[in-house]
């Protein structure tokens, strides 16, 4: 038997390899399931150095001559491009999955012939407000909803933040959990590291407030010495906001804990650090406008068998189970957070407990999943409980 013809779709993103974030991982991971699914995908992506190297997709990069940026210059080079390629949009699928394409896409909704036949959009939490806070903007934001054909949030917090501000989207946006990235599909147990000194407490996130390093750094300098002389904090992520990276530096030299800078790294060092640390800490919180809709980081956290400590804000509530996969606190509770991390680094049975859990948790959905109800569902499903 013939295979179905392919459908044509047409991912547009400013967060692509080689840059690195959760948004940029959904990116990736819904393209190559979406060619699973029989479609013929052509991810449009911003600009890369010229010493960068491409990997090899199953799908078709084209890189775009701009940044990547949401600022205003972006948008217009963009909509210039939407505009040049009109004709093979048309008739396609054509999926935003993050803010920048949306502002461009934003600009073309008022002249029909620029509209794709199908129009698919993914919302993570702070462009929503972003979007809602200028009038203009929320003016656009309800007419590209309005002509969207689906509409996808990761998180039930994500989707009721959405529907609040865009009541519009209601019927037309529905659950596409996140998953672990294709190579995390099987993680083997990590080795035991005989005569260690300390237990390692890990970060893995961007360098910036939002991320909440500091918190976590503020909370291990608050154990007692008896605790803290038993832990090493390890930061990895760059990209830092403002002076963020220099204020945690200088916070780490004013302490006696034991505190390391990795900056980025690449995937394959990545899997050896996290399979070398003890508990898994991301405490972010509420920054200005800027939210945390997700955490594709704990899932990953998690398939290493790592006890996760964090705040209870936003969509992390269905990323990390509280007292099941790791321990959730309220933000702003530096005592509750530190005596978290103290349960923790005193009780190895618990730290096991907890890891072997988010083993399982880390596991329970699929990029395939999310793309096939994105894209092939007959019409969008109201989001199921939270299991």
């Amino acid at each position: 038997m013939n295979a179905a013809p392919s459908r044509s779709l047409f991912l547009i993103t400013h967060e692509f390899y080689p840059k690195r974030g959760g948004i940029a991982t959904f990116a990736e991971e819904m393209a190559r399931a979406s060619v699973g699914l029989g479609f013929d995908v052509e991810v449009w992506a911003q600009s890369t150095s010229s010493h960068a190297t491409e990997k090899r997709w199953p799908f078709r990069v084209r890189r775009l001559p701009l940044p990547g940026t949401h600022d205003l210059r972006c948008q217009l080079k963009l909509a210039i491009q939407l505009i040049a390629e009109r004709r093979r949009l048309r008739y396609a699928t054509v999926y935003l999955p993050e803010p920048g394409p949306m502002l461009a896409m934003m600009m073309l909704q008022g002249v029909k012939g620029f509209r794709p036949k199908s129009l698919i959009l993914t919302f993570h939490g702070s462009e929503i407000l972003k979007f809602h806070r200028n009038p203009v903007t929320r003016r656009l934001t309800s007419r590209l909803i309005r002509n969207a054909s689906r509409i996808s949030t990761l998180t039930h917090y994500t989707h009721d933040l959405l529907v609040r501000h865009f009541p519009e989207a209601s019927r037309k946006a529905f659950l596409t959990p996140g998953a672990l990235r294709s190579d995390f599909a099987v993680v083997a147990e990590p080795p035991v590291h005989k005569g260690k000194d300390r237990l390692v407490v890990l970060t893995v996130g961007r360098l910036h407030p939002r991320k909440g390093q500091l918190v976590t750094l503020e909370a291990l300098q608050a154990l007692a010495p008896r605790f803290r002389n038993k832990i090493e904090y390890w930061i990895v992520g760059g990209h830092s906001k403002s002076n963020y990276e220099q204020l945690l530096r200088e916070r780490a030299s004013r302490s006696d804990l034991k505190v390391r800078f990795f900056g980025d790294l690449p995937d394959e060092e990545l899997d050896r650090i996290y399979d070398r640390a003890d508990i898994f800490a991301m405490t972010s919180i509420d920054y200005r406008h800027s939210i945390e809709g997700f955490g594709l980081v704990y899932l990953e956290a998690a398939a290493h068998g790592l006890p996760v400590v964090a705040h209870s804000i936003g969509g992390v509530a269905e990323a990390v189970l509280d007292g099941v996969t790791g321990l959730c606190v309220p933000p702003d509770h530096p005592a509750q957070l530190t005596a978290a991390f103290e349960r923790l680094i005193s009780d190895a049975k618990l730290r096991h407990t907890l890891g072997e859990a988010g083993r399982n948790w880390s596991r329970r959905t699929s990029w395939q999943q999310s793309a096939d109800l994105l894209f092939n569902a007959a019409k969008p499903s109201s989001p199921s409980p939270t299991p």
